[in-house]
């Protein structure tokens, strides 16, 4: 089957930098999943294919420079409040940047644009930070891409909101709205490293879908009972399952 090629273009001078590149996902692994073993004796994820896919599926952004956060702190006159900052930006990214939407600085949403949603009390209601994403990408035709914080993988302070776009069509960069994990962090002072992972990229093809519901036999839901019983012997990896290639 012929590669499908996804581009991630960025200004020639951030192109230089190489260790800030995109990588295929499969390539951030997290540690506690390499040291998992899978026996008969001893089922672990590390047997579960479906699990595997989520962290080897599509690819990687990183955050593009240090961001010191000082989220839901008291300020001057004591008011809980949010401060942030853009750390040791190099040329080629501020050059990257000013064509993206003009600015040098990360960008803010104001609470009312997601009024009512879980993100605004998870937030601490707060403005919402949007980082600035240097990389246009680009897909064939009739492509999308779907953009997630990294799957069983997600960094425990922030993640991103969801969305697709079109990126077949859609010729700009894509910026990134973040919300706090203040579930874990009622407050939070960090600072998110250049290279943290941030951004799970899954391009997919867009078709038109149709759903049906149908009634099946007892019989049939045995057969599937006995299959969830022995996918713990790699039935499902050595029957179902297919490799996918991300490169």
């Amino acid at each position: 089957m012929k590669e499908k090629i996804i581009k991630f273009l960025a200004h020639e001078d951030y192109v230089s930098l190489k260790e800030d590149y995109p990588t295929p996902i499969k390539l951030n692994i997290p540690e506690w999943y390499k040291k998992l073993e899978h026996t008969i004796h001893n089922k672990t994820v590390k047997g579960c294919m479906p699990f595997l896919d989520t962290l080897t599926t599509g690819y990687l952004l990183k955050i593009p420079q240090d961001y010191s956060f000082k989220h839901n702190v008291r300020n001057e006159k004591g008011e809980l409040d949010c401060f942030f900052d853009s750390l040791n930006t190099d040329d080629a990214l501020l050059r990257a940047k000013s064509i993206n939407l003009g600015k040098s600085c990360p960008d803010i949403h104001p609470i009312k644009q997601v009024e009512g949603s879980p993100y605004v009390d998870k937030n601490k209601k707060h403005p919402f930070l949007k980082i600035l994403n240097p990389w246009i990408i680009k897909t064939p035709p009739g492509y999308s891409c779907l953009f997630l914080p990294p799957l069983n993988n997600t960094d425990d302070r922030f993640s991103i909101i969801p969305g697709i776009v079109d990126t077949d069509v859609f010729q700009n960069e894509i910026n990134f709205p973040i919300v706090i994990n203040g579930d874990k962090y009622p407050s939070l002072e960090t600072v998110i490293k250049k290279g943290t992972p941030y951004v799970q990229v899954i391009p997919f093809k867009r078709d038109s879908w149709k759903m049906k519901i149908k009634g099946v036999s007892t019989n049939f839901l045995n057969k599937g009972k006995l299959f969830y019983f022995l996918k713990f012997l790699h039935i499902y990896k050595n029957k179902f399952w297919f490799k996918k290639k991300w490169n």
